[in-house]
């Protein structure tokens, strides 16, 4: 039980309005405002072979062997699930982060504030398009505008500069290209239960 208080996105959050936050957002402004919109069906369709066929668990690959939620979705109004290592703490930082499926990256930067390095990734499977958001990376391996696939190494495991103890946050969404969000939230529309999906979908 303590250790779940100490690897959640909450751990030493900024507060709102803060310099941090506004900064983050006036990023998240420009980044909104200079992406280019694409064509994702179009992109899968001339690329057939990245279209995803199944999903996996983000760290400890496939199935996310060594690690734990700590943060489920929907726990504290959480968007997304927080994957921690067994030993809690920092003991995970710089381990490997893999993409979940077959996809395209839409977004890899650093978004700042409570976000730090974010990759986005959108996938097409059975038809629809879908996008997974992975945060606080301390690495990231891969690049805007290039295709990735299942178990590809994207990141390593970061803390966003110490914001946090050691952890991946990972979202699910099925709305893709929203705004990159607070992480939190009642209103669940655009966004999917990570483990639930992954489970489903294998």
């Amino acid at each position: 039980m303590i250790v779940l208080l100490f690897v959640s996105c909450k751990q030493n959050k900024p507060e709102h309005n803060s310099t941090t936050d506004i900064q983050a957002k006036e990023t998240i402004e420009e980044s909104s405002s200079k992406a280019e919109k694409k064509n994702y069906k179009t992109l899968f369709s001339e690329n057939p072979e990245f279209i995803a066929k199944g999903f996996d668990f983000p760290v400890g690959k496939p199935n996310a062997q060594g690690y734990y939620n700590a943060q489920k979705f929907q726990e504290n109004n959480h968007l997304g699930d927080d994957w921690n290592g067994v030993d809690g703490g920092n003991s995970d930082l710089g381990d490997p982060v893999y993409a979940i499926a077959n996809g395209y990256v839409s977004s890899a930067e650093d978004l700042k504030g409570g976000w730090g390095n974010v990759i986005r990734i959108i996938h097409s499977y059975k038809g629809k398009l879908y996008e997974s958001v992975y945060a606080h990376c301390d690495s990231i391996f891969v690049s805007q505008n290039t295709f990735v696939t299942k178990g590809e190494q994207i990141a390593t495991i970061g803390n966003c500069n110490g914001a946090y103890y050691a952890h991946l946050h990972l979202e699910i969404r099925d709305s893709v290209d929203l705004d990159i969000g607070g992480g939190y939230a009642t209103d669940t529309t655009g966004y999917l239960n990570p483990t639930k999906f992954i489970t489903k979908n294998r």
